[in-house]
């Protein structure tokens, strides 16, 4: 066991009795500057606080250690610095007068986001959140620790500052299917940009930066984080709803970045005066498919832009529309600066016609309209019942006489939509939907589908119905709750089936310092009555007798033995028996 003594706070890795660490420098006696918590305050009688990592608005994160699983994470707290402080003399968190009803909301939404990144813990490109908690007056979020550099500094130390589109789809697709569970479990980020996109040492970007909506907002409670050129318009102050569509706009705005090797003008720019281009040669270079998918994805009005991940995936998946027959796209076609708001890719104008003489024009003409006249007669009887009754015909084309030119609105035969992999609350509000179907939810839990997702449908997706048909929707409500039971105190042999049948994922650490029952567990990584899902892993600390230990002629250990000492401080009858032998 790594004994925290010895840890460098900074990189949380072993230096020993070195006053400064070998790995990143930092000397061991360096102050953390307030309002930050102190170095190796602990969290929840768990988790060691390190070194201030980054800091913004909304709290602060330190690089930290966890006693239990002796490894090293990060720490965010819930730090809002216009109405909170905390002195050297006190670590808890005072609240300044008047601001008490405000801490208490946007607390509440700080471990209402927090609690959802844990329930989504597993996907490809999101950081492992692992608990939220509450300490000090306020509350704390722990994820896993990770190495890696921002894909800002991963671009700016290649040789041209952006890559290609076939490393750029690699690197970023991931993120983009991350992003759409993300939206669907509904969650915004408002954050995407080059400094919160980080690159671990496998080579796979991990989205980081969450914080609470009202942090990237320009009308924010505390100092607002707004990411210049990859925010949207409607997080700048100006009137628009934010939505997955927000996230959107700074997704591409990093894949323009990432292609072009400069920063999108700032949309609060843009609005006033949109030069945004995709300059030539690199319009020459992309396809022409991607190009189209950054125009619809970086429209300033939030309702002119691509909707959502699963839109955009497809627009950036898809290979290029075929031109018409006889018309082909050249390269040459695409102008020197592709501008955002318009298409990126021209036809080339056709070539001019063969003169023809007056007589022949008017005769084509004539013929052109004689057709059209009968095509549209023709399409207007089938279309029309109605109309041919009144004309007879209905009789000579071998078709029943309509009783009604109107079609009745509610016998309207419409196809079902594929649900399924949706957000049940998304679908339930679509203005579209409710205006065709009724829903009726029925929740049940799922080992493999996060909380809100429609799992199942019916009638199943393409059957016609009629308009207002009740759809039935099986709703994951996530993985089983189950209750911790109290277990610090007891032996291991004793609960370790009950909590296997709760279905805890229990890991063991062993500990042999103090005084304690071999098997007796001294400290659980969770709380007995906290509510957790089937799987959650709990840590164990079970006291283990060191080999070194001293033991009795029985094999027992010292502290199960008898006294050795009368209460009245005779000397007892081993005592006796062990002098009469010494004096023989």
């Amino acid at each position: 066991m790594i004994s925290p003594q010895n840890l460098c706070m900074s990189c949380m890795r072993e230096i020993g009795d070195e006053k400064k660490c070998p790995y990143c420098g930092t000397h061991v006696d360096a102050p953390q500057p307030l309002p930050y918590l102190p170095v190796r305050t602990v969290i929840g009688n768990r988790y060691l606080v390190g070194r201030l990592l980054d800091h913004n608005g909304e709290g602060a994160t330190y690089i930290g250690w966890d006693l239990m699983e002796q490894k090293a994470v990060n720490i965010r707290e819930f730090l809002p610095d216009t109405f909170t402080r905390r002195t050297a003399a006190n670590p808890n968190l005072q609240v300044l007068l008047g601001s008490e009803s405000t801490f208490a909301e946007l607390r509440r939404n700080f471990e209402e986001l927090w609690a959802k990144l844990v329930q989504l813990n597993g996907l490809s490109a999101l950081i492992n959140v692992t608990a939220v908690i509450e300490d000090f007056g306020t509350s704390y979020a722990i994820y896993d620790h990770f190495d890696g550099i921002s894909l800002r500094d991963f671009l700016l130390r290649s040789k041209t500052g952006y890559i290609t589109w076939e490393k750029a789809r690699q690197l970023l697709m991931p993120t983009l299917q991350t992003l759409g569970t993300l939206h669907k479990n509904g969650i915004i980020h408002r954050g995407i940009s080059p400094t919160t996109l980080v690159i671990g040492e496998d080579g796979k970007i991990k989205i980081t930066g969450f914080s609470i909506g009202e942090l990237r907002n320009d009308n924010s409670s505390f100092s607002s984080q707004i990411f210049e050129g990859y925010a949207a318009i409607e997080q700048c102050g100006f009137e628009g709803q934010q939505g997955p569509w927000t996230d959107i706009y700074a997704f591409a705005a990093v894949l323009y970045r990432t292609l072009i090797g400069s920063d999108p003008i700032p949309s609060r720019e843009r609005i006033v005066n949109d030069k945004l281009m995709v300059p030539g040669k690199f319009a020459e270079m992309l396809p022409a498919y991607v190009i189209n998918a950054l125009i619809n994805a970086l429209q300033i009005l939030a309702k002119d832009r691509t909707r959502t991940v699963e839109q955009l995936r497809a627009e950036l998946s898809a290979s290029p529309v075929a031109p018409p027959q006889g018309v082909q796209y050249r390269r040459d076609a695409v102008p020197p600066q592709a501008p955002i708001n318009q298409p990126p890719v021209q036809a080339p104008k056709p070539a001019p016609a063969k003169k023809t003489s007056p007589g022949k024009i008017i005769g084509i003409t004539t013929l052109i309209t004689i057709l059209l006249c009968l095509i549209a007669f023709v399409a207007v009887i089938f279309a029309v019942p109605s109309v041919g009754d009144r004309l007879g015909l209905n009789k000579v084309l071998g078709r029943e006489e309509s009783t009604s030119a109107i079609v009745n609105e509610e016998d309207e035969y419409i196809a079902v939509p594929n649900l399924i992999s949706r957000s049940s609350e998304d679908v339930q509000s679509n203005g579209v939907f409710k205006s065709k179907f009724r829903f009726e939810v029925e929740y049940i839990n799922s080992d493999d589908v996060p909380s809100g997702i429609i799992i199942s449908q019916s009638p199943d997706p393409e059957i016609k119905v009629k308009k207002g048909t009740t759809i039935h929707l099986v709703v994951s409500k996530g993985k089983e709750k189950v209750a911790m039971i109290e277990v610090v105190g007891k032996k291991l042999d004793d609960v370790k089936e009950e909590l296997t049948n709760l279905g805890f994922d229990i890991a063991i650490i062993e500990y042999s310092e103090g005084y304690h029952a071999e098997g007796e567990i001294i400290r659980a990584s969770l709380d007995p009555g906290t509510q957790w899902e089937r799987g959650q892993k709990l840590t164990l600390m079970v006291y283990v007798p060191s080999t070194e230990e001293a033991t009795t002629d029985n094999g027992e250990t010292p502290y199960e033995t008898d006294e050795t000492e009368a209460d009245d401080g005779e000397t007892t009858e081993a005592e006796a028996t062990t002098a009469e032998s010494t004096e023989a």
